[in-house]
């Protein structure tokens, strides 16, 4: 398969990687008044006309199927600089926790090329929880200064899975299925395009092979680390901040598309480009379905997690994992 980056979205740390309803926003016209009802307001009747004349246009609304919750923008309160200075912050913090594990665990007394298997995964997943920390910390250090935020901004809300409209497990069940299905398709379509692919991500599953499957501890780092730090840091930033302060300027499908496009970028595999961004689209209109983080963090989660489990298994069943990632770079 060629599926590289694709099939695992930064497995290591050293890749970077919500409801009021605010009127302005989420309807597509604003609400109508009569202005004849206006003038004679004073009397309780005509305040009930008024009133029941206010909530027609947005009874109408639902009903004509125009105010789609994938299309709606969110009330974003910072403006452009705050995008850039923040986005660069996560950045530089994201580089800074990298260099103060470097730094701190000679001190420590921890040597990684003379650990264990399992002492490797567990500074692994040390390395990714504190890259996690510190990126959302930065980020929402920075975004908080303009509390109180609505109720759909960094909204991580576990009610309500399986609703038709809204429920972040049926939708990550519906992402996740069209994720394997699409991205599998373009990759298959490239790969007959063009036969001469570069250097793909497979290298870093690679660089983890040895820990895959080499005991439970470092199965549950892997997973730890692919699964939900990574997942959770990555689906914060793209979508729950960039994607979202996009649509102060753009309408919500076309943010999805950008920051899905940088998405695909900062992961720094130029042969996977394609499928990052097709996999990073279909998150973002996970999540503006949902407009809740956990549907965007669960697709992702659970497609890394499925790539390390698909391995153990394939190595459990006699297989050269090498090999089989050697094909997928081939693919």
């Amino acid at each position: 398969m060629a599926l590289a980056s694709a099939l695992i979205v930064s497995a290591s740390p050293a890749k970077l990687t919500p409801a009021s309803i605010v009127v302005s926003r989420r309807f597509s016209g604003p609400l109508w008044v009569n202005p004849i009802s206006l003038r004679r307001v004073s009397s309780p009747v005509d305040s009930i006309r008024v009133a029941a004349v206010s909530e027609k246009p947005s009874s109408s609304s639902k009903q004509s199927g125009l105010n789609l919750p994938i299309l709606e923008r969110w009330d974003v309160p910072w403006g452009w600089q705050t995008v850039l200075f923040t986005m660069l912050a996560c950045g530089l913090s994201f580089a800074w926790a990298g260099l103060l594990e470097a730094v701190a665990y000679p001190y420590l007394g921890l040597h990684v090329g003379e650990a264990s298997l399992d002492q490797q995964a567990e500074i692994l997943l040390v390395g990714q929880f504190v890259v996690t920390a510190s990126v959302l910390g930065v980020l929402y250090g920075i975004t908080n200064t303009f509390k109180p935020l609505p109720n759909d901004i960094f909204r991580y809300d576990l009610k309500d899975p399986i609703n038709l409209q809204k429920g972040w497990l049926l939708w990550a069940g519906i992402g996740l299925l069209c994720a394997i299905a699409i991205v599998v398709l373009v990759g298959f379509l490239l790969n007959i395009i063009n036969s001469e692919r570069p250097e793909r991500e497979a290298d870093v599953l690679i660089k983890l092979l040895p820990l895959i499957g080499s005991s439970s501890i470092s199965t549950i780092c892997l997973v730890g680390v692919t699964g939900v730090f990574a997942p959770l840091v990555e689906e914060t930033v793209f979508r729950g901040f960039l994607m979202v302060s996009l649509t102060k300027w753009f309408p919500t499908p076309v943010s999805v598309l950008l920051s899905a496009a940088v998405f695909a970028f900062v992961h720094l595999a130029p042969g996977e480009f394609t499928q990052l961004f097709v996999f990073g689209s279909i998150l973002g209109f996970s999540y503006a379905q949902t407009r809740n983080l956990l549907t965007p963090i669960t697709i992702h989660g659970l497609w890394n997690t499925g790539v390390i489990l698909l391995l153990i298994f394939l190595q459990y069943q006699g297989y050269d994992v090498r090999q089989v990632l050697q094909a997928w770079k081939g693919w």
